[in-house]
């Protein structure tokens, strides 16, 4: 019986390392091979890493990029390799992959539907490919398509009219929640239509604000999934083909890893990202503000699960509103994890700023100053470890307080790296629910009464955040409602929202991005989040 053994390479290659890109190809053809493949499958831009970017231009990347694909045609000995990678060609670059076997360049094809939209622009680098590519590889006609190939028709179509038996779909599809549902989805319609099975292999790894989550799968003919590869796990995952009783390529079921549920899903990519950014890098760790508040405790707990509590330093920084639960909670959380945490109260340092400013707020009341100015205390003991130390602050801030700007620029929002950037502050909460849930009973990750508490900044007495803003359920639904789906004021308020409110929240999203534009990344994690796909005027005179 004529068989077909399919490695699927789902693991992380650095944007910008061709050496390194190319060094681990070689090392995964040679585990492949080991274990009996025919076929090695590596991601899109494999050798570029995804997404270059402007990289792109420079000329000695193009050289090495060159100098990669001939040490590959090279080893491609006894097993095939498919490798994604950017293909110059004259004055224009494709996305591109290529099939290497004995020695030779057997096949390679030009991504022909380009994405430019979302986190995606590139439209702005590559030129789009037109034809199709489909080889006879060790008795089996394989068809090459690139990530967004497989979500239009077109592409399918043609390489299933040159014969295609199987379509082979290399992909680097960042996370977003439910995302692995749309790429299933999507695989299922091109199988039905086109009659045939559809391997695809993803990315893995942390990439700036984005983050492959892997979840590679393979589906048969009739579009059901007969193996999926685990979410944020590294390795190689095979699939097997043989031949059907009808001469058709017939994917064998294999291992079917269950869907990660929508906390766990979100979780993982937390930590990935931050993982990935800190060790791509170089930190020796990180740094971060323990307040005795949810946002706190919660980057604390992915910052120990990303990179160990060795090399995590919290620091408390009370002031003279600071609770005394506060100061419990997370010292309590400090100890339960295990990380380095120390005490360095801000009081000497506020004191000495505001009698400083005396002459200059003379007869002005106090307000938010005030409160901002705590902050930026913080911020410089933060910045003060941060740089004596090398390890790279991170900021705690969620998605809720940077849409309506309820943080502090130059204070809260400091940093390196914003882990919950892209979360809303009921993600938060279930998040922290679900971190508990995965701890030992006994000792839950983040305090309880942290999650009870209501959340306040602690910047004047008794001080609320539903102060300043709506309850975080109805705010949050109203963010989602703009920044997600772009709906009007009318549209939202026939939700069921007070006009007033939802008028009142939308202001504040367009008064403060100019504190946005000054934000660290983060990670990505729903359809829509601040940095990459939000490209809102700073300057503008519309209105709602």
């Amino acid at each position: 019986m004529s068989t077909l053994r399919i490695a699927l390479a789902q693991t992380d290659f650095l944007v910008g390392d061709v050496g390194g890109n190319t060094r681990k190809v070689l090392d995964l053809a040679a585990q492949a091979r080991a274990a009996g493949a025919d076929l090695l499958l590596c991601p899109e831009l494999t050798l570029s890493g995804y997404p270059p970017e402007d990289l792109l231009f420079h000329r000695g990347f193009r050289h090495q990029i060159h100098d990669a694909l001939g040490q590959l045609r090279d080893a491609a000995r006894d097993i095939g390799i498919v490798v994604g990678y950017p293909e110059y060609s004259n004055d224009q670059i494709y996305n591109a992959c290529a099939l290497f076997d004995d020695g030779m360049l057997q096949a390679h094809h030009r991504k022909a539907c380009l994405p430019n939209y979302r986190v995606f622009d590139e439209k702005r680098y590559f030129a789009a490919g037109a034809q199709p590519t489909v080889i006879d590889f060790r008795g089996f006609r394989l068809g090459l398509l690139i990530c967004e190939d497989i979500w239009e028709p077109e592409p399918a179509q043609l390489a299933r009219s040159q014969g295609a038996e199987i379509l082979l779909v290399i992909n680097a599809s960042p996370y977003e929640l439910h995302k692995q549902r749309a790429r299933e989805s999507v695989a299922r319609r091109r199988a039905l239509d086109v009659g045939l099975p559809v391997v695809n292999v993803n990315l893995l790894g942390g990439q700036d604000e984005l983050v492959f989550d892997g979840n590679s799968f393979v589906t048969n003919a009739q579009g059901e999934v007969v193996l999926r590869a685990p979410a944020y796990a590294d390795g190689l995952y095979t699939a097997e083909f043989v031949r059907g009783a009808r001469g058709a390529a017939v994917p064998q079921v294999a291992e079917i890893v269950p869907e990660l549920a929508d906390e766990a899903s979100v979780y993982g990519a937390l930590v990935l990202g931050v993982r990935d950014y800190v060790t791509k890098h170089g930190f020796p760790g990180v740094v971060m503000g323990l307040s005795g508040g949810i946002d706190s405790a919660l980057t604390l707990a992915i910052a120990v699960d990303a990179i160990g509590a060795d090399k995590v330093h919290a620091v408390m920084m009370p002031s003279r509103y600071t609770a005394d639960i506060s100061l419990d909670d997370a010292a309590a959380q400090a100890r339960r994890l295990g990380v380095h945490y120390s005490v360095i109260p801000i009081e000497g340092m506020f004191a000495a700023t505001l009698a400083a400013l005396a002459a200059e707020f003379e007869g002005r009341p106090p307000d938010t100053t005030e409160e901002n100015i705590q902050s930026r205390c913080r911020m410089l003991l933060l910045m003060g470890i941060s740089n004596k130390t090398g390890r790279m602050l991170l900021t705690t801030g969620n998605k809720s307080e940077m849409a309506v700007g309820y943080a502090t620029l130059y204070g809260d929002m400091a940093g390196g790296f914003a882990p919950i950037k892209d979360c809303s502050k009921t993600l938060v909460y279930r998040l922290a629910e679900y971190r508990n849930a995965i701890s030992p009973a006994a000792e839950p990750a983040i305090p309880r009464r942290v999650i009870e508490r209501p959340p306040s900044a602690e910047l004047r007495p008794d001080q609320r955040d539903s102060d300043s803003l709506p309850e975080y359920p109805v705010l949050d639904a109203i963010l989602e409602a703009f920044i997600e789906e772009d709906l009007s004021v009318g549209e939202i308020v026939a939700r069921g929202f007070d006009k007033v409110t939802v008028g009142r929240v939308l202001d504040l999203v367009k008064r403060n991005e100019y504190k946005r534009r000054q934000a660290p990344p983060g990670v990505r994690v729903s359809r829509r989040a601040f940095g990459r796909d939000w490209r809102y005027p700073i300057t503008n005179g519309y209105k709602r």
